[in-house]
């Protein structure tokens, strides 16, 4: 193709050109070969090529593909509402279907707004977040975001409402051990509540483990007891974003189920058509749904495109796939045994300098200084040179932010589809400890430019 009228991530960049998948592989139009190790933007949840999933697309189509949410509910959307409400646990009963993950987290950010307005509370319009967070690049989204370098060219359009540190035990802000800590980040969230007023407040947005902001930052056990807490004593809604991490990336159909944490609203997106068509959700609960239920009986949102049935079919037939092939109980041991193999790499590369994540959603933070924890300078790019060098050897991998602001340290997140088997696990690893081996021979380049 001699031009290309295509928009694309890097507008001089070539990029290849993929022509078929088959479970965790793509196969580009010259016939090279790639383990797909972050489910494309950790999104291909059960693999490429799946039969089932292509015959629901194809038997829906032949029904209908779209009817309009004010006009029509379809049997497709109804069956995913429910299927949804069984799997998550709690009372998060209610399903608003949307076509993405920023417009999950916006619809949330309504959702809750609206709430209090229902109530008569017409104050507590805030979505307080955390800094290295992402959860969305629509404007609303983006103003929840702590994704410093995403908001960079458009802060004169966003609210400021990322307030609190992470919870980045690899890099404490308070240069604490998560052991002695007393949870100062969680704890800092009820201070940040005193300063700007509970009343003002509507919810507090998080991703239960950090995905591209911060390379699979994952808190401590106690972390969102005590956020929880917090939040239901000031009365501020808690908005779980598991855009990523929800349909068992974790090993949990939702990744706060792993702190015993109840949300009263989530944001779903990603694996919830594992990449075969968009859709996403925000989950509410039934005590969130209540005083608009007797209100106004109407969400103050909504898009074109919300609910269609081509995209519900395809996403509960997904669901269906997971739960007929038990793949979520299987996450928690495959994400062992790579993280297992993955921290045996930090042994032998030692700019390597933390391994973490939960389930199938593992992070790697690379660093120039093992003890300091110092980071590479900035403009090397170490992180597009190792993504770049992954896929030369056939193997993709996704780029996240690390550092103490989020933009001054190199990271990457491994989150291969859910489908994944150990011998693949082995294959990824191979390609990948290949890849590390390739870099860390041009390690003294980087220290010779440094010292330029």
């Amino acid at each position: 193709m001699d031009r290309s009228n295509l928009i694309k991530p890097m507008l001089d960049a070539q990029y290849p050109v993929i022509d078929y998948g088959r479970g965790v592989y793509l196969y580009d139009t010259d016939g090279k070969e790639y383990l797909d190790a972050s489910s494309g933007a950790i999104t291909a949840n059960i693999g490429h090529g799946v039969e089932e999933i292509i015959e629901a697309m194809h038997e829906q189509a032949k029904k209908v593909s779209f009817v309009y949410r004010s006009q029509f509910t379809s049997g497709a959307a109804e069956k995913l509402a429910l299927k949804i409400a069984e799997a998550a646990s709690g009372d998060l009963n209610w399903s608003f279907f949307v076509n993405s993950g920023s417009e999950a987290t916006e619809t949330a950010m309504k959702i809750a707004i609206q709430y209090w307005q229902e109530k008569g509370i017409l104050t507590k319009t805030k979505v307080l977040s955390r800094w290295m967070s992402y959860h969305g690049i629509t404007l609303g989204a983006l103003s929840m975001s702590g994704h410093t370098g995403r908001r960079a060219r458009f802060i004169p359009l966003l609210e400021d409402f990322p307030v609190v540190h992470p919870p980045y035990c690899y890099r404490c802000p308070y240069n604490l051990e998560p052991t002695d800590c007393g949870y100062l980040c969680a704890h800092e969230l009820e201070t940040v509540i005193k300063r700007i007023g509970a009343d003002n407040i509507a919810a507090f947005i998080a991703e239960p483990v950090i995905g591209a902001a911060g390379g699979a930052i994952t808190p401590p056990k106690d972390y969102y007891r005590i956020i929880k807490e917090i939040c239901d004593r000031n009365d501020i809604l808690f908005i779980a974003d598991e855009v990523m991490t929800g349909f068992g990336r974790t090993g949990t159909m939702l990744a706060c189920e792993q702190w015993n944490v109840k949300p009263d609203i989530v944001a779903l997106g990603k694996g919830m058509g594992a990449g075969y068509a968009p859709i996403a959700a925000a989950l509410v609960s039934d005590e969130i749904m209540e005083p608009i239920f007797s209100g106004s009986k109407s969400i103050m949102s909504g898009h074109t495109l919300s609910a269609n049935p081509q995209s519900c079919a395809v996403s509960l037939a997904v669901l269906e796939y997971i739960e007929k092939n038990n793949i979520i109980p299987e996450v928690d041991s495959k994400g062992v045994y790579l993280k297992n193999k993955l921290i045996k790499l930090q042994s032998k590369f030692t700019f390597i300098g933390d391994v973490r994540g939960k389930g199938l959603m593992l992070g790697l933070e690379f660093v120039k200084d093992h003890l300091t924890k110092q980071p590479f300078s900035s403009r090397f790019g170490l992180t597009q040179r190792l993504i770049q060098g992954a896929q030369e050897q056939g193997l993709l991998i996704y780029p996240a932010g690390a550092g103490t602001v989020g933009t001054d340290g190199d990271a990457v997140l491994i989150a291969p589809p859910l489908t994944i088997t150990k011998r693949e696990i082995d294959d990824l690893v191979k390609r990948f400890e290949k890849t590390l081996q390739i870099l860390a021979q041009k390690h003294l380049i980087f220290a010779e430019e440094e010292a330029e």
